[in-house]
């Protein structure tokens, strides 16, 4: 699986807050939960609200770290927000791929004005290297064919790659791949509206095989919805399983 934890300078992530809601019912759900929390290398700092059913992690760590952490405790959680304690005008956005063959999520997160973190989690595809990029437009008429250029509002003459250009996805043998990396220069307020496309080869030679419209996602401290009382399930935000699944 394409796990690509560094920038291209070897420096380690930032560090983002990020927020969940957990299913904790008492003090001892609370200890359960920090402790394992703070045993993964990379957590920085554990905050947890009982009374609202919210936990704050701040670490260098891919969201899918994270939740699978949380998870072994045997309780639900959700994440609701990532970000930075400042107020950015957009801070977050996510793009979900809802099959009927490929399921994914793409998360985006800005850590500072001029760099953002990008963590990707994809199911359906075929094995073998995928070209991928963020588009102009978001429009889905003819799938990624329709989503126009790569994204690209400045020239950089330093670099001869447009700023949407995410490189390459590479699907393991169950067609899974995940992907977590930071983005010099990209802004997250300037994305909201247009799309993430996938393709078949990695150098974008195909017309596309599918593509997700990018939306404003909930930043930190912006989403504290309950537990829905019937099943368990929050109501603001699915997990990456809920997109990452084996078509049936």
């Amino acid at each position: 699986m394409d796990v690509k934890l560094t920038p291209e300078n070897g420096a380690a992530l930032p560090e983002l807050l990020t927020e969940f809601m957990v299913d904790m019912k008492c003090e001892g759900c609370v200890s359960s939960v920090k402790n394992k929390l703070q045993a993964v290398d990379g957590v920085k700092h554990v905050e947890v609200d009982l009374s609202n059913q919210v936990v704050r992690v701040l670490g260098a760590l891919p969201v899918k770290t994270l939740t699978e952490a949380l998870e072994q405790t045997g309780r639900k959680a959700r994440l609701i927000g990532q970000g930075v304690p400042e107020d950015f005008l957009i801070s977050a956005a996510v793009a979900e791929f809802k099959g009927p063959e490929i399921f994914g999520v793409v998360r985006f997160a800005q850590v500072n004005m001029e760099l953002a973190r990008i963590e990707a989690t994809f199911s359906g595809l075929s094995p073998g290297k995928h070209g991928w990029s963020i588009n102009e437009f978001g429009d889905l008429t003819r799938g990624a064919e329709s989503t126009g250029k790569v994204f690209n509002p400045t020239v950089d003459v330093t670099t001869d790659k447009p700023l949407g250009d995410l490189g390459t996805l590479n699907a393991d043998e169950k067609g899974e791949a995940f992907f977590s990396q930071v983005k010099e220069k990209l802004r997250v307020a300037d994305l909201i509206g247009r799309s993430i496309a996938l393709y078949e080869t990695d150098d974008r030679s195909d017309k596309g095989i599918t593509a997700a419209v990018i939306a404003r996602s909930a930043g930190v401290g912006e989403n504290y919805k309950k537990l829905c009382t019937c099943d368990g399930t929050t109501i603001w935000e699915s997990s990456n399983n809920d997109f990452v699944t084996s078509k049936v």
